[in-house]
Formats: C-alpha cells, structure tokens, sequence
C-alpha cells in the first residue's frame, strides 16, 4: 500500500514513511492510495469477534502489506487490552464508551496503536525518533501514556497554557522522563501553528527524524475505524438505520467514522456535533469553509477553529458537498446547552457524561427530531477527567475508577509561541 499526499496526489510514499515523517512537507496529510471493502465473510461473524480480532480484521487489508500478521496482531493485543462497551440507554439510543484506557479517554486507542507501530519501525532505523503533538486536552495525556519508556523515542508535547484539566495536566507532564510537555502561551491553534511550523522546516527534518502523533498522522487516525464496526457488532439485531454521533474538535474521529462506512460499514449518517467551534457545521450549511480563530468551552478538547482533518474529509468525497451532506450532518452547541444536556442524561438516563459527550447526544437527539434511527452517541472521554465541571452542574462527586498513572519525575517547561525556541528544544537530547 502507498501513500498519497492529498495536495500533491502525485507524491506517494510507503507506510514507514508516511508514518515516521508524517507531516514532513507543509501541510503534508497523508491517505492510502486506495480503501480497501472488507469481505462479507466479516460481516457476517462479526458480532461473534473480539474487539482484537475485529481490529486485526479491519486493519490487517490497509497494514498488512508492510507489517508481518504476528507482529500486527502483538501491537493489537498491547494496544486494545480494555474493553470498548456499547452501553443502552433506551430502545433506540446507545452510548459507546472510548474511555476504558489507560487515560479514559478515546485517544488511548489510536495513540497506543501508533506507539507499538513506531517501536517496531523504530528497530530498522539507526537514528532517535523525535515525537512532536499539539494537544488542546485527551491527545496529549494518551500520547505520554503510549510513548512513555519507549527505547529511542522522545516526545515533546505542546499545550495551551490554562486550557486544560488538571488531571489532564498531570498526564501531560508527569508521564516519564522521555516526555517533554511545553505549556503554551495561547491557544491550541497557536500550538497547532508551532507544530505545522515543525514540520514546514525541511532544514530541521535533514538533521532528525521528526513525526508526529496527532490524527494528522494517519497510523494514529486510522485505528480509530476499528471501535466502528465493534459498537455496530454491538448492536446484534436492529431493525432501524444506524447513525454515530460524533463529538468533534480536529475531526480525526470523524474522519475514521467516514473511512469505516467506506469500508462497508452499514451506518447511513455520521453527526458532526461540536461546540461554538463550529467551522465544519456552518460550512455543510453554506458549502463554504471559513476557519476561525478557537474560541474556549467548557468542551475544551473540541476548541479547534480550522481542523486539520477537514482536508481529508474534503480529500475523501472529492470536494462533493452534497456527497459530503448525504453522509454527515452537523449541529453546534453552546456551554449552557452542554450543561442542560449533561443534566438531562443524569435525570432521566441516570448516565453521568462529561462536556464531549454531551455535546455527542445533543448532535444525535437533534438529528432524531426528524429522523427514525438506531443512535450511536461516542463518549469520548470518562467525566472524571473533568470533575470540577461534572460536579458543578451536577451537583455530584465524580472520580475515575483508578488512579490515574504519573510518575514524580516532572518534565515542564512553560514557553512563548515562539518557532525559533521550539525548533532548538527540537534538536536537544532533553
């Protein structure tokens, strides 16, 4: 399988490079040259398989030319070693819960995906690889968790100043010595702004091998498509269309959603429900795409005013806007909406949700005024991560079922967004 940059559909290169340079061009993102349809065979056993088998069986077409079947099922088993329940909460409206992982929230999967896929290239190459993420809350924490004690692996971490939790801190920089975290001064674009820069610099990719472990790097995106097809094996039988929910910030969840139903999963719709920032919304209303700045919520992993993967969505349907409408729908919501739908789950489901998926259900229960459908509603992150939230509109104590993992070794730095310091940290051992 090769890879094609979506700007220049002419560059193609392999896995390894695709995945160990990931953004190594400006703006670089990368796409399988094709998607491949999953044979009926699995269709029909896979409410039988287990959430490894069933990501082995949807990943092994797309990696399964570059990586040997044992190594691939071995980077499977060490990655996907929780569970991914799909909870009912009445006839027709599921929750899937993606915070089972290490740091309770979905972007365990696809980081601890991409990690063992780097370790094992990581072996062919006599070269340190350098780990860049810009994080605006849940990336950042799976990525210290994945990466953390991996040999010849260094990740450097950027995050907007103030604009997180504080156990979403805690992950961040207390996860090992080979974990750097840089808080910010700004906004996550500004952090998104100093990674792209990164990558931009062809002078600072000749002197170390820089890559990055963000959905811009489709190793990370991609695995992401697995917990599709299990919540959907969930559902066993169902008699009504079946439709995800999908809280959205960079819409590299989105992203994988689309490439599942490609693929051949039977989900008629995706929701792309966000916050106030709502670029991608306004855009499947107007047909126009006007980034804005990112504006801050209490549903700060979604603050993202011009997300990345939306190229690749545009990429994906060929700039077809009514393709693009026949497949998602998108709806924003404010703060106060947020918290009014957090407390409708709490009274009337008895479901304790964090501000991301209530933002989810508030997508699916407005899709479902004019529409009948089985609903699919993603819980991204576990509502421990975000007690102060949790509890003041709830009015009720939340705490994650274990302790998080950090170590006492802390590794911080606060910094200006300022490229020329960034890039020098870069080429440093730290």
């Amino acid at each position: 399988m090769l890879y094609y940059n979506i700007d220049k559909p002419s560059r193609k290169v392999s896995l390894v490079e695709a995945v160990m340079r990931s953004a190594s061009e400006e703006r670089a993102l990368y796409m399988p040259e094709k998607i491949p349809s999953l044979d009926s065979s699995f269709f029909e056993h896979f409410s039988e398989m287990t959430l490894q088998e069933t990501a082995y069986r949807v990943t092994e077409p797309v990696f399964g030319e570059d990586i040997p079947a044992e190594e691939l099922r071995n980077i499977i088993e060490r990655a996907l070693n929780f569970d991914i329940p799909l909870v009912k909460l009445f006839p027709d409206i599921y929750v899937l819960e993606l915070f089972h992982g290490p740091t309770f929230a979905f972007k365990d999967v696809g980081a601890r995906f991409l990690a063992g896929m780097l370790d094992y290239f990581a072996g062919s190459i006599n070269n340190e690889i350098k780990v860049l993420v810009a994080t605006s809350g849940d990336t950042g924490g799976a990525v210290a968790n994945a990466f953390a004690g991996k040999k010849n692996i260094k990740v450097v971490i950027l995050y907007p100043s103030g604009r997180v939790s504080f156990i979403q801190e805690q992950q961040l920089t207390k996860a090992g010595e080979n974990i750097l975290a840089l808080e910010i001064k700004g906004d996550f674009d500004d952090c998104q702004k100093l990674v792209k820069q990164a990558f931009a610099d062809s002078k600072l990719n000749e002197e170390i091998v820089l890559t990055s472990a963000n959905s811009i790097n489709f190793a990370r995106l991609f695995p992401q498509s697995v917990y599709y097809f299990y919540s959907f094996a969930q559902l066993k039988k169902n008699d009504y269309p079946v439709v995800f929910s999908v809280p959205s910030g960079n819409f590299g969840n989105l992203t994988a959603g689309l490439i599942a139903k490609r693929m051949g999963l039977p989900a008629v719709k995706f929701i792309a429900s966000t916050n106030i920032n709502r670029s991608v919304p306004l855009y499947l209303e107007s047909g126009k795409f006007v980034p804005h700045h990112s504006f801050p919520t209490i549903s700060n992993a979604m603050d993202v005013g011009n997300p990345s993967n939306f190229r690749r969505i545009l990429d994906l349907y060929s700039n077809d806007i009514e393709k693009i409408r026949a497949d998602i729908s998108g709806f924003w919501f404010t703060d106060e909406k947020t918290r009014q739908a957090m407390k409708e789950l709490y009274t009337r489901y008895s479901y304790i949700a964090d501000p991301h998926t209530a933002v989810a259900y508030l997508g699916l229960k407005e899709y479902m005024k004019n529409n009948s459908c089985t609903g699919i509603f993603l819980a991204t992150a576990h509502p421990g991560k975000f007690p102060e939230e949790v509890e003041k509109t709830l009015d009720k104590q939340v705490t994650l079922p274990v302790s998080h993992k950090t170590t006492s070794y802390s590794h911080h730095r606060k910094m200006a967004a300022d490229y020329r310091l960034l890039r020098e940290i870069l080429k440093s051992s730290f």
